[in-house]
């Protein structure tokens, strides 16, 4: 029995005949043409002021943290129920990371917590819109804009999700992308970081450029370039901004596939979960998802488990997500007085993810629901 993966990377348009183009053209270093239709179309689509590409999301997030100039005993709030990535990016600037828990309804954040966690030590809140659906960016910003701190959005699932018809990061002083090869739209390994507050631009570009004025240089703004501040090598190869390019072009059609499978699977789905105790994602009514992943919450660890591997049996491979930050190892030692998460603890156990890609076919997406639905939990 052939195996339905869990993900599938696809080439949708013009990608490789973009990826030929920049190998012939001499330009294979970074921020050539390809990187510069990629920022453009990412500026308009999001409404950033600037977007920059970068080698992944985890360098945007530490990008980031370097422009809001995160030192040794600031705090920052984060989720424990998200990538590593979110919380690592500022404690390697020295940052205490302050765990907070997620809603049990959209897995994001749970803004009615922020207010009591906010301290005069803390320096920035990241939140993550889990699974491409908005966190409740009303109350988070006026809680953030009372306190005087910034809001950087982790927008890894997200890109083209709205909340109250406005683009997903756009709210926040900066945001993340990511185009790794579980994204909706994809290079491989790649992201992007969506600058929102002009006065931070154009040091986002000499913090990209390992820390020179390289960017100024080029433009004819200075003879040379040096070394200013501190920065890395952030910037990704041509190849990689051409490929992303020839899926940027296709978004649409990507968005609607990717719509029409979180659909079938709801439809598909919904009386076996109802019958069996099982929730499935829930999109609030302001909220235009992005259609990155479609998950079921099973009701205990030992149920998850076997589920997953009587899918495996199957062919057909479902996944867990994240463990909670909180209490890992580096979590534990980044905050030893971390306090409990009980929603993340609980969903961790419970989350499984189906297998969801772009050019998941009908008949192989009927053969995970019809093998689903025919297991008795």
């Amino acid at each position: 029995m052939e195996t339905i993966p869990f993900n599938w990377p696809a080439v949708i348009g013009r990608e490789l005949e973009y990826v030929a183009q920049a190998a012939a053209s001499g330009h294979l270093a970074g921020d050539g043409p390809f990187t510069k239709k990629c920022e453009a179309l990412l500026q308009q689509h999001t409404g950033a002021g600037r977007a920059l590409l970068t080698t992944s999301c985890t360098h945007a997030l530490e990008m980031a943290a370097l422009l809001l100039d995160i030192r040794p005993g600031d705090e920052v709030i984060v989720p424990s129920f998200t990538f590593v990535s979110t919380a690592n990016a500022f404690v390697l600037r020295g940052a205490k990371p302050v765990f907070i828990d997620v809603r049990p309804d959209t897995l994001n954040v749970d803004e009615r917590q922020l207010a009591g966690m906010i301290s005069p030590s803390t320096k920035a809140i990241v939140i993550v819109h889990y699974a491409g659906v908005a966190c409740e960016m009303d109350a988070i910003m006026e809680m953030a804009n009372r306190a005087g701190v910034p809001v950087i959005e982790d927008n890894a699932h997200g890109l083209f999700g709205r909340y109250k018809g406005r683009p997903l990061g756009s709210f926040g002083t900066m945001a993340t992308l990511s185009f790794h090869d579980t994204k909706n739209v994809t290079c491989g390994e790649g992201g992007a970081l969506l600058v929102n507050n002009p006065e931070l631009v154009a040091r986002a570009e000499i913090l990209r450029e390992k820390g020179t004025n390289r960017s100024r240089f080029f433009r004819g703004q200075v003879d040379k370039y040096t070394w200013v501040d501190l920065g890395s090598s952030y910037i990704p190869s041509e190849l990689l901004a051409a490929f992303l390019l020839g899926q940027l072009e296709q978004f649409q059609s990507i968005q609607a596939r990717r719509r029409c499978v979180f659909e079938t699977y709801a439809t598909g789905l919904a009386s076996w979960a109802q019958a069996h105790g099982v929730i499935l994602p829930h999109v609030p009514t302001d909220c235009e998802p992005a259609w990155h992943m479609f998950y079921l919450l099973l009701p205990r660890l030992d149920v998850r488990q076997r589920f997953i591997a009587q899918l495996k049996a199957q062919s057909i491979h479902s996944v867990f997500h994240y463990l909670p930050l909180h209490l890992a190892p580096m979590g534990v030692a980044s905050n030893p007085s971390s306090g409990r998460c009980p929603v993340t603890e609980d969903v961790s156990d419970r989350l499984v993810r189906l297998p969801f890609f772009t050019t998941m076919t009908s008949s192989d997406q009927s053969r995970v629901i019809d093998a689903i639905t025919s297991l008795r939990l």
